[in-house]
Formats: C-alpha cells, sequence, structure tokens
C-alpha cells in the first residue's frame, strides 16, 4: 500500500511543473509585438506591469491598458524503440491583462494591474503510453498588483508594490500502465482551489534623455501555498486523504532600455533572468496518516531570457511592431516530465497599433513559439516505484492577442 501511495505522491508533483516548463509571457500586447520588450519602453499602461517606475513619465494623466490572449499549443511525443506515438490536445486558453495608472502630479502616479501569468492546458490522448504519468493537467492563476511610482529628479524614478496571487489546479493521471489501454483503469485527480501568497515587485528607470530609457525590474519569488487539497480515486479502494504542498514561483530580475534612432522608430532589448534554482524538490504531505508523505527532487537550474524589439510609426493612425527573444529552459537532464517536455525555445512576435481616435488605439500581436526537439527522459524517481520513462518531444504554441488602449 505504501509503495503505492508512494508512487501516487510522485505523479503529483508536476503540479507547478507546468507554469514552469510551459512558461510563455503575455503580459501586454504592445510589448508582446515587440517581442515581449517593455522594461526600458514608456509607451502605456503596460509599464504598471514590466517597470511601475515609467508610469511617471507617461505624458497623459489617465492611462488604461487591456487585452486577451488565445494560446494554441501541441506537444508531441514518440518512443523510436517500441513505435509509440502521442501528442496533446491542440487546446485553447485565454489570458488576460489589465492595466490602470493616474498621474497625480508631476512627480508620483499610481496603478492597478490585474494579469494571469500562468493559464494554460495540457490534454494528452486517452490511454496513452505515459498515462500513468499524466492524462490531463490544468493551471490557472491570477495576480493583482497595485503599485507606485516615484519621480525622485528629472533622470531618475522608482516604483513597485504588493503582489497578491491566487490560481488553482487539477491533475489526472492513471495509476498503472497499461500497453494498448484496458477497461476500468484505476485514476487519480487531484484539485487545488484558493491556492495564494504575497509577493512584491520593485524598480527603477532611468531617463537621460526624451530618447533614450533604461530600466529594471525585480519581481520577488511567490510561494503558493495548497491547504486540503482534493484527492479522488477511481477503480481502486485507498483510504481518503487530502494533500498540502507548496509551490514556489521564482523571482526574477530583468534588465534593459529602448532608443528612440529616429522620429518614427524605436529600439528596444533587454536581459530576464528568473531563479529556477529555488525549486529544488516539491513536498508534499497527505493528511491521512496511512499515506506515506512525499519528498520529491526537481533540481530546476537558473535561466534566462534575451529578447530584442522595434516599433515603426508607418503613419498617424498606424504602428508596427516586431520582435524575437530565446528562452533557456530551466529542466535539466533526467527530469523531462510529458507535463514538461519542453526544451530551449524561440519567439518569433510581430504586431500593430491602429489609433482609432487621439485617446483610443486598438493594440493586436501575434506570437510563435518553437521549442527544440529534444530526447530525453523522466528517471527522476531513486526508489524505481515508477518506471522510467523517455522519448523525444516536439512542441509549439500559436499565439495571437487583441488588446485596446485609452488614454486621457
Amino acid at each position: 500500500m505504501k509503495k503505492l501511495l508512494f508512487s501516487i505522491a510522485l505523479g503529483l508533483i508536476t503540479l507547478n511543473t507546468y507554469a514552469g516548463g510551459y512558461r510563455v509571457s503575455l503580459q501586454g500586447q504592445r510589448a508582446l509585438a515587440m517581442g515581449h520588450t517593455g522594461v526600458g519602453v514608456v509607451d502605456s499602461a503596460e509599464l504598471a506591469f514590466f517597470n511601475p517606475a515609467g508610469l511617471v513619465y507617461l505624458e497623459n494623466k489617465l492611462n488604461i491598458s487591456g487585452g486577451v490572449t488565445l494560446i494554441s499549443s501541441t506537444a508531441k511525443y514518440q518512443n523510436s524503440l517500441t513505435g509509440e506515438t502521442a501528442e496533446t490536445d491542440n487546446s485553447i486558453s485565454t489570458p488576460f491583462n489589465l492595466y490602470i495608472s493616474y498621474g497625480i502630479n508631476d512627480w508620483l502616479s499610481v496603478a492597478l494591474a490585474a494579469y494571469t501569468p500562468y493559464g494554460s492546458t495540457v490534454e494528452w490522448e486517452k490511454d496513452w503510453a505515459g498515462s500513468d504519468l499524466v492524462n490531463s493537467i490544468s493551471l490557472q492563476s491570477i495576480y493583482i498588483n497595485p503599485v507606485i511610482s516615484v519621480k525622485l529628479n528629472e533622470y531618475f524614478s522608482i516604483g513597485g508594490g504588493p503582489i497578491y496571487a491566487t490560481g488553482n489546479v487539477n491533475f489526472n493521471r492513471n495509476l498503472q500502465r497499461a500497453p494498448g489501454g484496458t477497461a476500468n483503469r484505476p485514476n487519480i485527480e487531484v484539485d487545488a482551489e484558493g491556492v495564494d501568497n504575497w509577493g512584491w515587485v520593485f524598480s527603477t528607470m532611468f531617463r537621460p534623455s526624451e530618447h533614450v530609457a533604461i530600466g529594471a525590474t525585480y519581481r520577488s519569488k511567490i510561494d503558493l501555498n495548497a491547504e486540503g487539497g482534493d484527492v479522488t480515486y477511481t477503480n481502486i479502494d485507498l483510504p481518503e486523504t487530502q494533500f498540502n504542498a507548496t509551490l514556489p514561483l521564482p523571482a526574477e530580475l530583468t534588465f534593459g532600455g529602448s532608443v528612440q534612432v529616429s522620429k518614427k522608430l524605436l529600439l528596444a532589448a533587454e536581459f530576464n533572468r528568473t531563479y529556477w534554482s529555488t525549486y529544488k524538490s516539491l513536498d508534499l504531505d497527505f493528511t491521512n496518516p496511512e499515506a506515506t508523505d512525499s519528498r520529491n527532487t526537481r533540481n530546476y537550474q537558473n535561466s534566462n531570457i534575451y529578447r530584442i524589439g522595434a516599433q515603426y510609426d508607418a503613419s498617424e493612425k498606424f504602428i508596427v511592431r516586431a520582435g524575437y527573444y530565446f528562452d533557456e529552459t530551466p529542466l535539466q537532464s533526467g527530469f523531462y516530465a510529458p507535463e514538461t517536455p519542453r526544451n530551449d525555445s524561440h519567439g518569433f512576435t510581430t504586431g500593430f497599433s491602429y489609433n482609432v481616435t487621439s485617446k483610443l488605439a486598438i493594440d493586436a500581436s501575434f506570437l510563435y513559439l518553437y521549442f527544440s526537439e529534444i530526447d530525453e527522459s523522466y528517471d527522476s524517481d531513486p526508489n524505481d516505484t515508477v518506471e522510467r520513462f523517455s522519448g523525444t518531444y516536439k512542441s509549439n504554441a500559436i499565439i495571437a492577442g487583441l488588446g485596446l488602449t485609452y488614454k486621457l
């Protein structure tokens, strides 16, 4: 019994790895169209996320930016030795963002940011080769972040504020591997709601001239605490239980800037460091004493993102953007589970803004995210209670967003 419960626990360690393994940045349509460069771009209320210190440099008192993004992603699996193949359902998810800023005076601005940094779904084919590791996983979260921006002098400002993070997760898997599929297979589903905690953000901006902006933003680690999560068994008789776990979302530092090289052309570049090494293990504590608690090594490593972007004012009505970024995977060899089959990725972006009036603009973005093919295994169980699982993974995502910008 304890061996089976340990196997169950090992399968549950993927609750947070979806966020790390498929982490995509979609916090603003204008920034996303420029390769998700925003820490040094003074353009709209999107600064409430990218660099709160820059809000005080916006020309208008009231600035509102919001949008919805559609994500269509797929992952394919193949084992060249057994001939087994599978792919995920091409599911659609719709993360959103909303930013409202207000300039109180020449040196002080306030804002409220709400966005969904993680909100996608992965669903593999029924009874596929890795169904004992995962059938489906869904993660949704919302960050609410009030911020303040203060200009210390003509060239330098600071900003920041608290972050409240809340969300839920649902995970489903079979308990036994059965090639070809069998009826009434034992199954487990876990569900945790109201997972929340607090963090903070701090940023700076230096503007030596109207044509140059240099910024840096640090966002703290947030430990999401799942307490009393539900555990549901199907086609198997096991003792009722709940689980507690802490799911770390790592700290990150972003540094970059922009240069207005001509009246119409703006160039931007930035570097992001995400401190995934804080995710060394995920410990699961079952509330039923008959269940064996689990201590599971993950060994994520710190990773970097390199971004570049450009904006061109084609006319008074039409502004076009394009960009590229390279995102390093935080996963190490031997820790590639079907929930996180991603390798290093390349993001190709484009988009535009159409100024309907002098106050209102429509913003659009498009991102093609390509993950380098990877041949890896999931063999991190030191007790050999789960059979090693390996294969070749191919992943990609097509992402399109639409939003509005209003200023007064």
